[in-house]
């Protein structure tokens, strides 16, 4: 009998992630700042979609018809029990990349996305993709692919190696895999107490060990212990991906885009100097120890001339998230902590602060100074949207169309929070991707569903689902046990929640 899970790890459940890179309508800035045209996403494609969060979210909260595929049945069921509830047009297999890949049925695709696939899956999988990519991502199309990369890690693979050998041929014949991992970890634990010189060579592997030992385990099985797993140098993701015509746009990650975050002024120059953009990938992540890439490659991108470049970032539809008393004013980068320039964020961030979607154009009218300004403005976007304060919004009719499938998923989530705080995600039509939540917050929302409104309210709803399953709120790092001080620590959150976060969520149409 075949093993129809590859050597992928498929007793443990993947987890619930939402990863924002796979909304298309995200590509749109990182495109234009480096001078592409953002193309038109009407069909799309997940390849491994895991629970199909995602999947689901973008299909609920856009016009775009999305497929996909996972090999693990599971997560497939779970997956196409979301879309059957929102209605969306999201078409999801349990199919593995072979049998899915060669349905005559599919249509070809402005999008396909691949998140943390590539790394994990064999070299045939890896085969079958790239044909799939050929003949079905349409000219102008776009790629999505994340990957584990090198040299950020380097040191890790043989200790990878380590882990997944130890848990394939010393565990006991009937261990659950959780117990492969945890006896797997205990016995690295042993061996690096001993101070081996491969760990000596490699003074952070101590840390990013600790640091692995944190992770849930559901987590862990398929980050690690797959049967295959690589971390792959981006000059060979460009050859592998040559033959399906693709060639590197940019990176999906928004603080990649500003050097001054990432690089020296002396790295700057020095990587400017290389000719060859594959090599000046290659180079940059030599430089940053880059160990996760999340990049976007083109299948024929049309190259902006300057006047038209300034032209779609002056019609990119913004929208501020955050409340604007919690913005901060630094940034994380390759090269540490940064702080922002408040005389040009502090504007940008009071034009949107009544949270109604404005275009670039209309930031750039409405922010007094020098000319010319509209760089420093989408500079500006690109780092807040990268911090998750703001984020492109799509247009009202799409925003209409969506609502009634974002309505009905956000509504399946707030009903599951009763059970379980697996799912922290909603939909909303307003950016066509997903929001966090907590638990807490999905159970306030439902809460007011009911017709409660005050605080008091909110959080004697939310107590009387929490409390007799067991849960306990923590406050200052320790668990309250009384029901008293758990409806007090609950009536604080719902008072945060009406006060900063309903604003925001009646914004994206969520609430």
């Amino acid at each position: 009998m075949s093993d129809w899970t590859e050597g992928y790890v498929a007793e443990i459940p993947y987890t619930f992630g939402y990863y924002s890179e796979l909304n298309p309508l995200r590509l749109a800035a990182p495109f234009l700042n480096v001078a592409l045209a953002p193309p038109a996403i009407a069909t799309a494609c997940e390849l491994g979609f895991g629970q199909g969060i995602s999947a689901n979210i973008h299909a609920a909260a856009t016009d775009t018809r999305w497929y996909g595929t996972d090999f693990n049945p599971a997560h497939a069921a779970f997956a196409q029990s979301l879309a059957a509830a929102s209605g969306a047009h999201a078409r999801l297999f349990d199919q593995s990349f072979g049998e899915f890949c060669g349905r005559a049925e599919l249509p070809d695709f402005d999008f396909i996305g691949l998140h943390g696939i590539w790394s994990w899956v064999s070299e045939q999988n890896q085969n079958v993709i790239v044909d799939f990519v050929r003949r079905k991502l349409k000219p102008g199309g776009v790629l999505y692919i994340s990957y584990n990369t090198q040299p950020g890690h380097a040191a890790m693979v043989p200790l990878r190696h380590l882990l997944a050998t130890h848990a394939e041929i010393m565990a006991p014949p009937g261990n659950s895999m959780v117990a492969k991992i945890d006896a797997a970890i205990e016995f690295t634990e042993r061996l690096l107490a001993l101070n081996p010189l491969f760990a000596l060579a490699h003074p952070s592997l101590g840390e990013r060990f600790a640091a692995l030992k944190g992770h849930d385990r559901h987590y862990l099985a398929h980050e690690y212990f797959n049967h295959d797993w690589r971390a792959v140098p981006f000059a060979e993701m460009a050859q592998r991906l040559a033959p399906a015509k693709l060639t590197f746009a940019c990176s999906a990650h928004y603080p990649d885009h500003i050097d001054a975050l990432n690089l020296s002024p002396e790295q700057q120059r020095f990587v400017a100097e290389i000719p060859d953009p594959v090599f000046r990938q290659e180079l940059r992540d030599f430089i940053i120890n880059q160990q996760f890439r999340r990049d976007y490659w083109v299948k024929g991108g049309i190259r902006l001339s300057p006047f038209e470049q300034a032209e779609a970032v002056r019609r990119l539809k913004l929208m501020l998230l955050s409340d604007p008393r919690d913005v901060e004013f630094t940034v994380q980068g390759a090269a540490g902590q940064r702080e922002l320039n408040t005389g040009v964020y502090r504007p940008i961030l009071d034009v949107l602060a009544d949270r109604r979607a404005k275009t670039i154009g209309e930031i750039e009218a409405a922010v007094k100074g020098p000319d010319p300004q509209l760089g420093t403005i989408f500079e500006a976007v690109m780092v807040l949207i990268g911090k998750g304060d703001l984020a492109p919004v799509q247009d009202d009719d799409e925003q209409a169309r969506a609502k009634p499938h974002t309505d009905k998923f956000n509504l399946l989530m707030q009903e599951k929070a009763r059970g379980s705080g697996d799912l922290p995600h909603l939909a909303t039509p307003v950016t066509g991707g997903g929001v966090a939540v907590t638990r807490f917050l999905l159970l306030f929302l439902l809460a007011r569903r009911q017709g409660s409104e005050t605080p008091e309210e909110l959080a004697r709803v939310a107590w009387d689902i929490l409390g007799p399953q067991g849960h306990r709120l923590v406050k200052d790092g320790e668990r309250l046990e009384s029901a008293e001080a758990n409806l007090a620590e609950l009536v604080t959150q719902a008072t945060d929640f009406i006060d900063k976060r309903l604003p925001v969520l009646q914004a994206l149409q969520v609430a």
